[in-house]
Order: C-alpha cells, then structure tokens, then sequence
C-alpha cells in the first residue's frame, strides 16, 4: 500500500502545508536501508546518542526527497526536497502506523511479556503459515520504533498479523497498544527484566496488560500472575466486558490445565484437559521455557479453533528459534562466548546453561559486569547470581564493575578462582591472556562496560612483523581513479580479502570518510566485521551461503544473487523471517564462466523477483574478463552487449530503476565508455596498476616490514637453510629476518629469486623460506645490524615485481599476507 505524501502530512499533523503527491511505500529511519528512494519517506528521530537530522544531507545524495523533521529544524537548500514539520517525529511515525493499522479489519495476535515474546510470535508463525497469508514483527522489532516498522508492513493479502510489543517504563504501552490494536492477545510472563522502570510487579503487569484493553481474548499463564495482577478472577475492571481468558495452569482450573509432562530422550509429552477432553502434544523441546511457550502456542490455536490432531501433529514439527549469542575462537585454545543481547537474571542463566553445553569438560568462565537493571537490592541480588554459580559449578568467575565488587564477600562459597575489578580498564591491566587456556569464557557486561575490549584483547595476536598501511596514499589514488568519472558515476570500492591484506575495518573507514557510495566484500563474515566496527555504507557480499542469510539480516549486508539455487533459499529465509524487499545485487554470467545468470535468464528471474516481491534488486553487474588487455577489447565489447541485454530486460521487467555496473579497476581507465551508473574500483585503490599508463600516478600503500632477528658469518662452500638449498659461493654476512611462508612470504621467492631492501639496497634471499623465518644476503651492505628494519615488499621492492618473481600477479602477492602480522596505519 501508498499514501499521497501530502495525506501523510494530514494523518500526522504536520504544522506546515505539504501539496506533493508523490506516493510513498516505504518509512525510512536508517540511511543504510535505502533500497526505493523515490517512494520512501526519511524520519528524522533524534535519540540519545544521534540526531536523525544530521543525517538528512546523506540520505538526500541517495535519492530521498521527502522527510518528516522536528518544526524547528531549519531547513536546508535541498532541491526538490519535501519536508514535513511535526512536533515529535517518533509521535508522528507511530500516528501514521495506527492510522494504517485501523484499515485492516483482519485477525492481530499482540504478544507481550517480559521473556519469549519473539519464539512465541515465530512459533505462531510456525504453526499457522501454511493456513493462511501471516505479517509478523520481523526479527525483535517490538519498541517504540519497531512496533509502527511492522505494523506498517501490513498490506490488503495478509488474513492475519502477529506483532510483539516491549516496554520498560510506565507509559509506553499505551503508544504501542493504538498502534497494533490486537483482537487477540497474548500474556507470556513476567520477569525482573527492566524491573527498574516500574515500582513493583504489579504496576509492570499492570502496564504491559494496557495492550489488550480493547482485546476480544487474552490467552495468558494463569500460574505466571496469580500473585501480582490475577487473583482467582483477572481484574475485570480493567479489561473491557466483552473480553473472553483463555488460560492455562498446573496448579489450578484454567481452560486447559495441564495434567503431565513426560520428558523422553529429546521430546516432552505434555496431558491437558480442554471443555472436559484430554488432549495431548508432543513437543521437541525439554527446557521449561520452550515448554511454557509451545503451551501458550497450544492456547492460541485452541481459541482459533485448530483440531486437536492438527496442533499435535505441527507442534511436533516445531524449529527452535536461534540464540543470539555468538562463540568464538580465541587465544590459547579458548573459546570466547559474547553475549551482549540483554544484561538481566533471566538471560544469564540461560547464557551459563549454554556455556556450560558447550564447554563439556573444559573449564568454564564466567566474567560478569554490574547488573544494571534488575530491580532489587544490591545484596539480594548479587547472592541469588552467586547461589546461581554455585549450582552450576562455574569453576572461575570474574567481576567487573563497583557493584558486584561491593557484594564480593557473596561468592565466596564458589570455591573456585573468584576475582573482581572494579572497571574494565582496571581488568585489561592487571589480567595477562596466560591466564586462560583451554576455557570456555562467557562475557556477560552491560554496554557501559564496554566488554568488546575484553572480546578484542582475548583474540589479540602479537608479531613483530607488520604491515604498514598509508591511508593518505589510498585517498590519492581514489582521487586519481575519480578523475576519470563522469559526475554522476558512482564508485564501489572493493574490501574483500581483508581489503587485499591491508585491514578491512580501516580502510572502510577511510574510504566512508572520502564518501564512496559502496563497499563490496567476499564473504558476510567480513561485511560483520565492517559493520561492528561502525561502518555505515551499503555493503555488496559477493559469495553468500545459506549459513550466511541470519547475518546478511542482522548486519544490513546485501547478498550478490547469481543463481537460482542461491536466489531460492534466500528467498525462502526471507519468507520465513517476514521480510520484504530485501536490497540485493544480480549477477549475470558474460563470459568469466565462474557465478552469474545467464543472459537468457533475464526474463524468468525478472518475473519471479516480481511475482515475490521478498528481494528488491539495488544494483545488476558481471565482470570483464580482460579489460587491461587491449588484445581483448572485442570479447569484451561483446560482454557489455550481452550485460546490456539483460540488465534491460531486467529493469524493463521489474519497472524501477537499477543501478548497472561492469568497470573494474582497469576499465576505468581504458574503457570510460562502460562506466554506466557505478563502477568497481579494486586493486587500484591499493596503489598496483593492471595498465601499463603513464598518465595513471598511483602511490605505494602497503609497506610490508620485518627486522633483522640475527647476523652470522658464514664461510664459503657452507649451506643456508633447510636441504642445503643455498650454498654461499664466498665468505657472506648472512641475516635471518622475521617473516616466513606462514606470514604470506612466497617459498617460490626463495633461493635467490626473490630480495628484500636493506638500508637502501637489495638484500637476495638465500635457501629457501622458512615457516616462520627468512634468510638474506647483506654481504657488501653497510652498518646493518640485528634489530634493523627490512621492507619485504613497498616503495623499493613492488608487489608488481614480486609477482613476477613468483610466477603469479600482485592480487595474490597482496592477499596473501597473514592475518597473524600486525596491520600500521599511517595518515599523513
């Protein structure tokens, strides 16, 4: 569905007279999620830590020209730009979500509690998809912002809607009560998440149950509430008359009161009476809150007059809702287990079950910040964590933060290795990585605290060796690369492989700065990686996979799509995680024979990206085979032709606008002609030209560096090196350097082949290249001593001619660096 802008601007109570009718699709609150400008509206909110404002100009120069601003924002010179004043921004986004809400006369389950909020929804989901057309919150979208996001989705196919509302404060509900209007609701529990926001129990439940005041049902726990807002009848004054409960109990009569549950092997078997009948499920889980939450599930569809049978047998079918948390590699034969999702009681205990899964017999470790928001008394609380540990056998605990230092003297009944700092920076001094080996570590910090540092110091490697990065180098040569763009082309820079060795995180940064319109890298591992380090530009992965589609979705990364296989599945996810119009990249195959479409697949991908609507198509590409050949510019003429011919067909199809782009590196400057409307700029940007133009004045950016670890003398007709590869032909001074074939120094540079540049002179190597260290030649060479520093490849020696040494081309020369020797960046 649409609206007329200028109706939104009614619907809104803009202060301001708005007459453009352009229609708007799509709400807008991230400039990284742009995918139709044209008919997307901007919402300027301001938050505690950014201003949506400060953000305008940059959404703008991406094709947005209509935005919804605080009334007192002065207004910029933006051509065609329309604004829409309001006197709260946030208010006026949930105002148009309600007001689209209200136009829908269909089914809306409103889900809300302190946990299992979004496996309820996803079970629902689960259950019930193959009945009817289903909108549902996507992800945990259930704030003061996500609540209108999903509601807004909702659109004249949908039979039913299933949205999760959150608070953590009095007063929030009522927003988000106008905005889903539930006919159904669902109560799944209270716990002591947020608990600092409200005055007890009650006045939480009390605020949480404002969604369902205009409910026609309300399925809830009745065991969950007895105490604090349910006595033996609900509070019927609060609910309107018409309101039916349905409820469940153990312990008391409900409408379905459990009778048994039977845990066996993997599965529970769980007995309940319903209207004087015993029914029974079976459920593929055997933790308690799978099970509360499968049986809340069992309730909605009992009211919503599913069979008996048919509920048995598609809870049985039931998937488990991925965790959030993340274990990773780390030093020493560690694990690292980072869990920055929540910072309550609840989520702790579940996050030490599951380090304790995984750790087996290893040792696990628990390193625990201040808990921010629980609600109880300090000494209360810090003995229910301690007694918690206790049960499980948590060997070594670590706690971090003025609050949980006071309360030390509780863990004393550990038994174990029990330590506490009283900040994170008082931690990272005193603590060394020795300390750890063969540990599952758990870092469970509240935000403040920053435990990132402590997930980065974990996995830290230490090498002598480095690699020097200059980034005022790689801005030139973007501008030298610039200098051959139309005005309107736009520029992808590629930071795939590390950004060819030299540090993802870095470069992207610089390259964002200097206002690249796109980053592409191989794998979504690396798009995590640019994302967490705060890197807001669209990014293109080139090579995704099944496993990779949650993280495309959490991170805002945009998949290349050059299949049908890959094209399915992935549409497949998007179907089950409700998502819509999902930035992607087409790929058609024009000649290279590795990933891509065929031309003649145009038409059919066309009309199924159509007919599903799951994916909304950003950009088409493919690749010249040979650009920097100018033996090969028939072939690849022929290749624009065919790209030509199906990106065409594509746009044609589709009817939106699609940006093209084919240029690499050296078609840039060959070929201007094929620059289209973006172009892919390489190895470039990393100072190696594929041409042989004079014209072209790139500058060296990577500076590959080691030292000189020993110097010995060694007597004419002697042997360097494994197998008595190299022979000295007279009395030489022989240095081994630091770096070897595990730090990406090629063996096939051995054996005089390759050199290395020592106080100003080449230094050849001699025998062959070891692991870990190389040996060269500096007879002749003066004043060279142990410690002196010594340049693999750079200014002196190029990657180009190492590459030609080798046998192989400057990509891999680049690439090949290891992970393991330290990344320098120097900005002049």
């Amino acid at each position: 569905m649409s609206y007329a802008i200028k109706d939104i601007a009614s619907i809104i109570h803009a202060v301001n007279t708005v007459h453009s009718t352009t229609e708007i699709a799509y709400l807008l609150l991230d400039s990284r999620k742009i995918v139709f400008p044209q008919r997307s509206l901007f919402f300027a909110i301001s938050g505690a830590r950014r201003d949506g404002h400060s953000f305008i100009k940059e959404v703008y120069d991406r094709g947005v020209r209509n935005f919804v601003v605080q009334k007192d924002f002065p207004l910029i010179d933006l051509p065609d730009a329309v604004f829409i004043k309001v006197t709260d921004v946030l208010k006026a986004l949930q105002i148009l979500a309600s007001q689209h809400r209200a136009a829908f006369s269909i089914p809306v389950i409103g889900i809300t509690g302190s946990n299992g909020k979004t496996i309820v929804k996803e079970w629902l989901y689960q259950l019930m998809q193959a009945d009817l057309p289903i909108v549902r919150s996507p992800r945990s979208f259930n704030s003061q912002i996500g609540v209108p996001l999903s509601v807004w989705q909702l659109n004249p196919t949908h039979q039913l809607a299933i949205f999760e509302a959150g608070i953590s404060e009095p007063g929030e509900m009522d927003a988000l009560a106008a905005i889903i209007q539930p006919t159904i609701g669902v109560f799944t529990n209270l716990g002591d998440a947020h608990n600092e926001g409200f005055t007890d129990l009650r006045q939480k439940a009390v605020e949480k149950a404002k969604l369902f005041q205009h409910a026609e049902v309300l399925v809830f726990c009745k065991d969950n509430f007895q105490d604090v807002f349910f006595p033996d009848t609900l509070d019927a004054a609060f609910f309107p008359a018409t309101i039916s409960f349905f409820s469940w109990s153990r312990n008391q009569p409900a409408t379905l009161k459990i009778l048994s549950e039977i845990v066996q092997e993997k599965q529970t078997i769980i007995s309940a009476t319903y209207q004087s009948a015993t029914n029974q499920i079976i459920l593929p889980f055997t933790d308690k809150a799978s099970i509360d939450n499968a049986i809340t599930c069992w309730c909605v569809l009992l009211q919503m007059q599913y069979a008996p049978a048919k509920i048995a047998e598609r809870i049985l079918q039931l998937e488990r809702v991925d965790m959030r948390m993340q274990l990773k590699k780390a030093i020493n034969n560690c694990y690292v287990l980072n869990d920055s999702y929540s910072n309550d009681l609840s989520s702790l205990e579940t996050a030490i079950d599951y380090l304790l899964q995984q750790a087996g017999k290893q040792q696990a470790v628990l390193i625990l910040s201040d808990l921010m928001q629980s609600g109880m008394e300090e000494a209360a609380l810090y003995q229910l964590i301690a007694n918690m540990l206790k049960q499980r056998g948590i060997e070594r605990f670590i706690g971090i933060g003025r609050a949980i230092t006071q309360q030390q003297q509780q863990f004393q009944q550990l038994g174990g290795t029990v330590t506490f700092y009283p900040d994170t920076e008082s931690f990272l001094q005193q603590v060394s990585t020795h300390e750890f080996k063969d540990a599952y570590i758990l870092l469970k910090g509240a935000r403040v605290f920053a435990f990132e540092r402590i997930s980065h110091w974990l996995e830290q490697k230490v090498h002598q060796t480095v690699l020097e990065i200059n980034l005022t180098a790689m801005v030139h040569n973007l501008k030298e690369y610039q200098k051959q763009l139309k005005p309107q082309t736009r520029v992808m820079a590629m930071v795939k492989a590390f950004s060819y060795g030299s540090g993802s995180a870095e470069v992207a940064r610089i390259l964002q700065f200097h206002k690249v319109d796109y980053l592409a890298v191989a794998y979504a591992d690396e798009g995590i990686e640019l994302r967490k380090a705060g890197i807001s530009l669209p990014i293109m992965v080139m090579s995704p996979d099944v496993a990779s589609f949650d993280a495309l979705v959490n991170y805002d990364l945009e998949p290349e799509i050059y299949s049908f296989p890959i094209y399915q599945a992935f549409h497949a996810y998007l179907l089950q995680q409700a998502i819509q119009t999902f930035p992607v990249h087409i790929k058609f195959n024009t000649g290279m024979n590795r990933l891509g479409f065929e031309i003649e697949d145009a038409d059919p991908l066309a009309r199924q990206l159509l007919a599903n609507q799951t994916m909304a198509v950003k950009t088409v590409f493919s690749h010249l085979v040979s650009s920097e050949n100018a033996a090969h510019d028939r072939f690849s003429e022929k290749q624009v032709q065919s790209f030509e011919s199906a990106s065409n067909t594509l746009e044609s199809i589709l009817q939106y606008p699609i940006l093209k782009h084919l240029a690499n590196s050296a078609a840039i400057f060959r070929s201007p002609e094929y620059q289209f409307d973006m172009v892919r700029l390489g190895i470039g940007l990393y100072g190696v030209s594929m041409t042989d133009s004079k014209e072209l004045l790139l500058e060296t950016v990577s500076v590959l560096k080691t030292t000189i670890a020993q110097i010995r003398k060694v007597p004419a007709g002697e042997s360097v090196g494994y197998g008595r590869a190299g022979v000295v032909a007279q009395d030489s001074l022989i240095a081994t350097v630091r770096i070897g074939y595990a730090d990406g120094y090629d063996r096939r540079l051995g054996n005089g082949k390759g050199y290395m540049w020592v106080r100003g002179k080449k230094a050849a190597v001699v025998g062959q290249v070891c692991m870990d260290m190389t040996m060269i030649d500096i007879t002749g060479i003066e004043n060279v001593r142990e410690g002196d520093e010594v340049e693999v490849f750079g200014k002196h020696v190029t990657v180009q001619a190492l590459a030609a040494i080798a046998n192989t081309i400057p990509y891999e020369i680049m690439t090949g660096v290891s992970e393991r020797v330290k990344r320098v960046y120097l900005e002049e």
